[in-house]
């Protein structure tokens, strides 16, 4: 991984050479920004930097280089088992192989699970200390990259305290955060903040192009919702199909809702109701989206809307609807709706509830 495989960034990627080249490099750095930004990108970037590209590191398999990353506990290990990074090696080297820009929902799929809490143990920052207290095998730095490091318990953050306190020679640790303000003050305090910011628009054009074969219009219209994330911007590709049913839907019951076509707005909560659950709730989801998408249509500003071409062909004649007298409790509306999937409430009635409701709210002016 190199920097320039970095998406955007080019700001943060030359103060991170420059802290290199005036050999001023912090022995802890907290990487800090908006999910999607390349955050982890970045760290590896770095670490490549700092270990000289070596050889080794194509496929991230350099004895200096210690990755620490959240775990679960699996039926089959032990009761007193406390699960650390290297019981998911296997799974962690392929996820990093394919992409640095991954979620923390795509790790704990790749770890075969969505329902557990996925931790860092205390066990944890015994192995990082062990690691990083071995001599290099390069004559050079040994690098620890920890990821969402706000996911350490308090005995794993104590520990880790101690080392940051301590640091063995030559050690760079690199914190990979998402939610840096859950981190105790006292290791906030020893290490380097760098503040990353959303990955510009063009750069994330530039990369579909280039690394997804888009077309330069498409690309720029999931460049401009991606609003910044990469993460989103792929799941804008893969969702595609999703969405155009979903925007279906959508118009399907706005129509139906204007129309006051009772009859039939019975029939689009039944055919919703089909759904499963977590398909509901990314429908709903979607539906907010668009409800905000319209309403900032009528101040005729491109740069504050991110639709695709077909939703901003239905907004044209749909987004006046949509206005200052009724847009929060639409919102207020669909949330409930969101919620109340969300608690098992019997789908049926929470779309057709729904739907009468946006009868009113439809002519409210």
């Amino acid at each position: 991984m190199k920097f320039s495989e970095v998406i955007g960034q080019k700001d943060a990627v030359r103060k991170l050479l420059q802290s290199a080249e005036e050999n001023r490099i912090p022995h802890a750095m907290l990487f800090c920004g908006p999910q999607g930004c390349g955050k982890m990108a970045l760290a590896m970037a770095f670490a490549s930097y700092l270990l000289k590209d070596s050889p080794m590191l194509k496929k991230w398999e350099h004895p200096d280089l210690y990755f620490t990353y959240p775990t679960i506990k699996l039926p089959g290990m032990g009761s007193e088992h406390q699960p650390v990074s290297d019981d998911f090696a296997k799974p962690w080297h392929e996820m990093i192989m394919q992409s640095p820009y991954f979620t923390i929902n795509q790790w704990m799929d790749k770890m075969g699970t969505t329902s557990k809490q996925a931790i860092i143990t205390g066990a944890e920052s015994d192995a990082i200390a062990r690691n990083m207290s071995i001599k290099s095998s390069q004559g050079g730095y040994k690098i620890s990259i920890i990821w969402l490091p706000e996911r350490m318990n308090l005995t794993c953050a104590n520990k880790l305290l101690k080392l940051l306190e301590e640091p063995p020679h030559e050690t760079v640790f690199i914190l990979v955060s998402e939610e840096p303000e859950k981190l105790l003050e006292t290791i906030r305090s020893r290490t380097q903040r760098f503040d990353f910011k959303k990955i510009d628009t063009i750069s994330i054009q530039k990369a579909l192009i280039e690394q997804r074969g888009i077309e330069e219009d498409i690309a720029c219209r999931i460049a401009r919702v991606a609003n910044g994330n990469w993460n989103k911007a792929l799941e804008e590709l893969d969702a595609g199909n999703e969405n155009k049913e979903f925007l279906k839907v959508f118009i399907q019951l706005m129509r139906l809702a204007y129309a006051r076509n009772i009859r039939d707005l019975k029939k689009w909560s039944e055919g919703a109701a089909a759904f499963g659950r977590e398909k509901q709730r990314r429908m709903i989801a979607y539906f907010l989206r668009m409800i905000r998408e319209n309403f900032v249509y009528n101040f005729h500003n491109s740069e504050l809307n991110y639709m695709t071409r077909d939703e901003e062909n239905f907004a044209r004649n749909f987004a006046r609807f949509i206005n200052e007298a009724n847009v929060i409790d639409i919102s207020e509306l669909m949330n409930k709706a969101y919620h109340d999937i969300g608690q098992n409430a019997n789908a049926k009635i929470v779309f057709f509830d729904l739907a009468l409701k946006m009868i009113v709210l439809l002519i409210r002016k």
